[in-house]
């Protein structure tokens, strides 16, 4: 019978106490830390600083090593691995430019609060500071873009610090932390007598619980509201949260919106969703989240793509409840009234009790009311467009086909960043949490297929497509090579329209149509290039041809497809806000350029 997830890091735990304490190195020390914590896949590349890590890997066989075609892709793909899943991704890479390949899938899951913990590898101790072979100041570096970082000193710290390493990365708000381990720490040996059972650290205490009187006032806001909206974040992702905000939100009967991290923690389909909100937002989520009396905002942190302008946002005068389990993140870029920090799961579990307890219930008339409002800005349809002539491919065509045919499918979606990002997150309906896989905050190209990768042995049953670009694709597509050796048959989307679309949206838009540079003049053969990577490769180029296309990538179920689709070059994502605009300052078309 299989263990789940929690007895493997029971049995490890429980092994590691039981053992009589003995002699060895540092990467021993390493990998029973990993096996404690339940890890069972690293990403990773090796080198000089991290060989004898790599050593007690070999030596073990609880956990998978998958060996990347470039760092930056072990940290990206270990990421994937963590937003799915919601446990810590595990990465591993040399000193030098081995950290230096991984800090751009470090930052990217700074800016999205993605536990991870990335083991980078370090000159020897005595070393440090000589400009020693493929030394860098790895904590220097990395410091500004994780959650914390450590140099391990001592073999002796080896334990302690990794299991620090891991209750920092998934506890409060998550995020990535660097261990830096110099290469004579891996080697020497010391007494271990077992991994820790807990952790004390004084100076890092996340509040989980919210303040009750905090609740009850930010409910009573709520329930008295005539214009109430609920706008909503990765944050409740993070927390695991959905099924406690959707039995909010049904239970009040009020409008909801997600960020682009947030899709998926209220089901798409419901008729109070109101869509994506921001700069690619909806007409009635931008509208609502403008025009609303009572705002209740969960885990999302007001971010210049949602609201746009603040001082335009701020025009119209609203209460504003804030949950965030980071207190830095609350009235950073918008004042709220009531400011609850906590975690959001517990904050919404309190809510709902006291909701059922309250024999205030929100005032019908003013509701209905609302809602006409609300569905007289749905009925324009902003996100309805033109198929064009029978002979052009439509990327808004692509996705809806292939949310038609795997809505009911256990299916993961990542995408790279871009145009056809934006068209994803508009036209996928997310009706589940954690199957919207992409880079948010630092909007980061080159992550999808890294992120499919990672979702592909997590997920072995599952469906797995990479809705990407021509442009993002090709900045991690020596990954297909881990693909095949790891057998992970991941399903590309490629919408290739020949530029770097966004890039020429906002050339047109705003530079009169002067293209610098984002025509990509000397693409690749797609087809060829897959094939010659072992995988399945289609190209396609007319409309009546894409339904049968994906049916048949998805028939294949053992392989990795590449599919390219040669769609519209011209075609632009709306709505939009341009910069510096307030989120009803929308572009519905081209109409209005």
């Amino acid at each position: 019978m299989e263990m789940s997830k929690a007895e493997l890091q029971s049995a490890a735990q429980a092994s590691a106490l039981s053992q009589t304490p003995i002699e060895i190195n540092g990467s021993d020390i390493l990998v029973k830390s990993l096996q404690a914590e339940g890890v069972q896949f690293v990403w990773g590349y090796p080198g000089g600083a991290v060989l004898h890590i790599y050593d007690a890997l070999y030596k073990q066989n609880t956990i998978e090593h998958v060996l990347v075609r470039h760092e930056q892709a072990a940290v990206h793909a270990a990421d994937g691995y963590a937003r799915a899943t919601g446990e810590v991704g595990v990465a591993l890479v040399t000193s030098g430019p081995g950290v230096t390949n991984a800090v751009t899938g470090i930052a990217t899951a700074y800016m999205d609060s993605i536990p991870m913990v990335i083991i980078t590898g370090q000159v020897p101790t005595h070393a440090i500071g000589l400009d020693a072979f493929q030394e860098c100041d790895t904590v220097g570096i990395t410091r500004p873009i994780v959650k914390h970082n450590f140099l391990v000193k001592d073999v002796r710290d080896m334990a302690e610090i990794m299991k620090k390493a891991f209750y920092i990365a998934r506890t409060g708000r998550p995020g990535p932390v660097v261990v830096d381990i110099p290469k004579d720490v891996s080697f020497k040996k010391t007494i271990y007598s077992g991994y820790p059972t807990s952790v004390e650290m004084r100076s890092y205490t996340p509040v989980r619980k919210g303040h009750s009187g905090q609740i009850r006032k930010a409910l009573q806001l709520l329930v008295a509201a005539k214009r109430p909206f609920i706008y909503t974040g990765g944050g409740v992702l993070m927390s695991e949260a959905s099924a406690e905000l959707r039995a909010l939100v049904d239970t009040l009967g009020y409008p909801c919106t997600n960020t682009l991290m947030g899709l998926g923690a209220y089901p798409a389909s419901d008729r109070k969703f109101l869509g994506m909100l921001g700069m690619h937002g909806t007409i009635e989520a931008n509208n609502a989240m403008q025009n609303c009396d009572v705002l209740l905002a969960v885990g999302a942190r007001f971010d210049d793509r949602v609201i746009g302008n603040p001082k335009h946002f701020a025009q119209n005068e609203r209460k504003i409840i804030h949950i965030d389990i980071d207190p830095s993140s609350i009235s950073k870029r918008v004042k709220v009234d009531i400011p609850i920090v906590g975690d959001v799961k517990e904050v919404l579990t309190e809510m709902l009790a006291m909701l059922k307890e309250s024999p205030i219930k929100p005032e019908a008339k003013g509701l209905a009311a609302w809602w006409e409002t609300i569905e007289a800005w749905r009925s324009r349809d902003c996100l309805k467009y033109d198929l064009g002539s029978s002979d052009v491919i439509k990327p808004q065509y692509v996705v809806e086909t292939l949310w038609n045919m795997t809505k009911d499918a256990d299916a993961y979606i990542t995408s790279d960043v871009g145009q056809h990002q934006m068209w994803a997150a508009q036209y996928y309906r997310f009706d589940q949490p954690r199957r919207w896989i992409n880079s948010g905050g630092l909007g980061t190209m080159g992550v999808g297929i890294p992120y499919a990768m990672g979702i592909k042995l997590a997920k072995p049953d599952s469906e797995v497509y990479c809705v990407t670009g021509e442009g993002s694709v090709q900045m991690c597509i020596q990954e297909l090579s881990t693909c095949l050796q790891y057998n992970t048959p991941i399903k590309i989307v490629a919408l290739n329209n020949r530029f770097l679309g966004m890039v020429r949206q906002w050339q047109e838009i705003e530079y009169s149509g002067r293209y610098s540079h984002s025509y990509m003049d000397a693409l690749p053969d797609f087809v060829k290039l897959a094939e010659a990577y072992g995988h399945v490769g289609m190209l396609i180029e007319r409309p009546e041809d894409v339904e049968p296309a994906l049916r048949e990538a998805r028939k294949l179920k053992d392989r990795t497809v590449f599919m390219d689709f040669r769609t519209d070059p011209t075609e632009n994502v709306f709505p939009m806000v341009q910069a510096g605009k307030g989120i009803t300052e929308m572009l519905l078309g081209s109409e209005d350029l």
